[in-house]
């Protein structure tokens, strides 16, 4: 596993032993940031299951200002930890150790760009992006990417968010949203 592209590209990232994480494969990460667009200029990051930390590393790697990763697993958290200390800007993280479902945390900006890959059995998607949409952190710049497995079929919309393209890679599916606006249908 590594950082595909920009800033840390190249960077090999570490991995947790073992099925309490499901690293997203460097195949189908460049893929998603083909879709979502290669660069970010600025923003805020937010990923609600952490994982490895892959997914944010690689967005704050291609301008994103800043990541907030939530992860409940100990070991995961470690995991997280030496793969924010490859970038060497850990200034550009935060790492919330804990469920993202149980904090609660409230957010004083809005965030661009939301990844949720939750456990698949425990997935609860629709959910977590309606909190969210409450908390008021999601703007009409928002993005969402949301990784399950192939067999699970994600609302077309949830809250203002609408879904502009879903994606399966073998036995996973990434779904994407975008907010609702006029210039957007």
């Amino acid at each position: 596993m590594r950082i595909i592209s920009g800033e840390y590209g190249g960077r090999h990232l570490k991995a947790l032993a073992g099925d309490i994480t499901r690293p997203t494969t460097d195949k189908v990460k460049e893929s998603i940031f083909n879709i979502i667009g290669p660069y970010f200029d600025g923003g805020i990051c937010l990923d609600l299951y952490g994982g490895s930390g892959g997914l944010s590393i690689e967005a704050v790697s291609r301008g994103m200002d800043f990541a907030i990763l939530f992860e409940k697993d100990r070991k995961a958290q470690a995991i997280i930890q030496e793969n924010i200390a490859i970038t060497k800007e850990p200034e550009k993280f935060h790492l919330i150790k804990g469920d993202c479902k149980k904090l609660g945390y409230k957010f004083n900006k809005p965030v661009h760009l939301i990844f949720l890959d939750p456990p698949y059995k425990q997935q609860t998607i629709e959910q977590d992006l309606l909190k969210l949409i409450d908390q008021g952190i999601v703007t009409e710049d928002t993005l969402a990417v949301c990784e399950t497995d192939k067999s699970i079929y994600l609302p077309t919309t949830i809250g203002c968010l609408s879904q502009w393209k879903r994606q399966e890679y073998g036995t996973i599916a990434v779904t994407f949203y975008h907010v609702i606006t006029n210039d957007k249908e």
